[in-house]
């Protein structure tokens, strides 16, 4: 079915130094490999004149010391901490005055940001998330977006992961539970 350009944005999930450069603290090549796939989702979507967001998670350097569970450092270490080369977006993406840059702290672009309000003042219902990693903030996102009423759609050819088999956990579930998958080719607007 054929997307309202007006009514969908793109949702581009982290693609940052940290995760996406070779020097990054959580480097994964897939990610690097998504790169050019991600840019041509956000091509595509500009071309029909679809809104385009990109994430950034990023993390204060205090922010897990009073944890009592939620502690990502614990789990994955140091990363995309605030202010610092591994938190910014990749050089290679070509983002513009007019997209949204939501900073973000936890694996869901929607959990105390601003997303949420922007969407709904754009009048925005469909999302094309693409980006990294699969399994951990773009499935997030998506489910988030999807218990929002929004409707997810992950773009299986424009994902980063650690693991493939990753990607695939992450591309069957959100199909199965919440959302859709498409591939780029398969990306059409009205």
């Amino acid at each position: 079915m054929p997307l309202d350009p007006t009514r969908t944005a793109v949702i581009v999930v982290d693609m940052q130094n940290g995760f996406c450069h070779p020097d990054g603290s959580l480097f994964a090549p897939a990610s690097e490999s998504a790169l050019d796939h991600v840019n041509a989702v956000v091509s595509r979507a500009r071309e029909a004149g679809a809104r385009v967001v990109y994430t950034r998670d990023v993390h204060p350097p205090e922010q897990f010391e009073d944890a009592h569970y939620y502690d990502e450092f614990e789990r994955w270490g140091e990363h995309v901490v605030e202010g610092t080369w591994d938190a910014e977006l990749v050089d290679e993406l070509d983002v513009r005055d007019d997209d949204l840059v939501v900073e973000k702290h936890t694996y869901d672009a929607f959990y105390q940001t601003e997303l949420e309000g922007w969407l709904e003042s754009h009048g925005i219902d469909d999302l094309l998330i693409c980006g990294t990693l699969a399994n951990v903030c773009v499935l997030h996102t998506a489910g988030s977006a999807g218990l929002r009423d929004y409707r997810p759609m992950l773009v299986t050819d424009a994902l980063g992961s650690l693991d493939p088999d990753h990607k695939e956990y992450a591309v069957e579930h959100a199909d199965w539970l919440f959302g859709e998958t498409t591939t780029i080719e398969e990306i059409q607007f009205e």
